[in-house]
């Protein structure tokens, strides 16, 4: 087991007992307790878990549910979910991420669309499933229950595939320096994985998200050929933005 399967599996450990010990640890996957150590430290740089006295907890609520996610910047993420219905090829294949901000241009696909749409976000597939044109295909794994999205060998092995037209990425925070990321590892996997699924990489992210880092990194902003975020991005980071290679629209 590689460390960063470790450390996730050490994570949801914690998640589901309040508490992990590092002896415990040591035992269940055979390693030395300055292994565990070592991960422990990893985590709470991270900001996933606090070390306490032999072990760690769960550092409080890191990871907002869907429902809490999609009240944050509603009228910035309509804005950027209008803009990019512009970026959807004509009869051809996209991507839709798992992501808040997807789900809002799923939403806003014309009911008359022909494409042939895949993604592995539950909440995006219900919301194209009645829309006769789209040759809809829902990736498959397990079902994340904060992001409804499907993560693992199951989906990592379908958009291995796969080479779609574009892709309509989602992320928790993009910066110039800490690349694309999000808390959880298995998203952060999917999400490397559908974006090499695609000839071109759409970014959707609301401003807020600029600067943050989080725990899984799947990518780099020169990935990505452009992003689509709102005016409260200031016109210097945009132009930073750009001066790596990727086009920016302020919708």
């Amino acid at each position: 087991m590689f460390a960063a399967e470790r450390q996730q599996e050490i994570l949801r450990l914690a998640r589901e007992g309040g508490r992990v010990d590092v002896l415990s640890l040591a035992e269940a996957f055979q390693v030395t307790a300055e292994t565990v150590r070592r991960d422990l430290k990893a985590l709470d740089r991270a900001g996933l878990v606090r070390r306490v006295h032999g072990g760690a907890i769960p550092a409080g609520h890191l990871e907002p549910d869907l429902a809490e996610r999609d009240t944050v910047a509603p009228d910035e993420k309509d804005g950027i979910a209008r803009a990019a219905l512009a970026e959807l090829p004509r009869d051809g294949s996209v991507i839709l991420d798992a992501g808040t901000t997807s789900a809002r241009l799923a939403a806003a696909f014309p009911v008359d669309s022909t494409l042939t749409v895949v993604t592995h976000a539950l909440p995006i597939a219900a919301r194209l499933a009645d829309h006769p044109g789209i040759a809809l295909h829902l990736v498959g794994g397990r079902v994340r229950h904060r992001t409804r999205a499907a993560v693992d060998a199951w989906a990592l092995r379908a958009y291995g595939e796969i080479t779609a037209d574009v892709v309509f990425l989602a992320t928790n925070g993009f910066a110039l320096d800490g690349g694309l990321t999000t808390p959880d590892l298995a998203e952060a996997a999917v999400k490397r994985a559908a974006a090499e699924a695609a000839r071109r990489v759409v970014l959707l992210a609301d401003s807020a998200k600029f600067g943050a880092r989080h725990f899984a990194r799947f990518g780099d902003l020169r990935d990505v050929d452009l992003l689509i975020t709102d005016t409260r991005l200031g016109d210097d980071d945009a132009r930073a933005i750009e001066a790596q290679g990727t086009e920016v629209i302020r919708a």
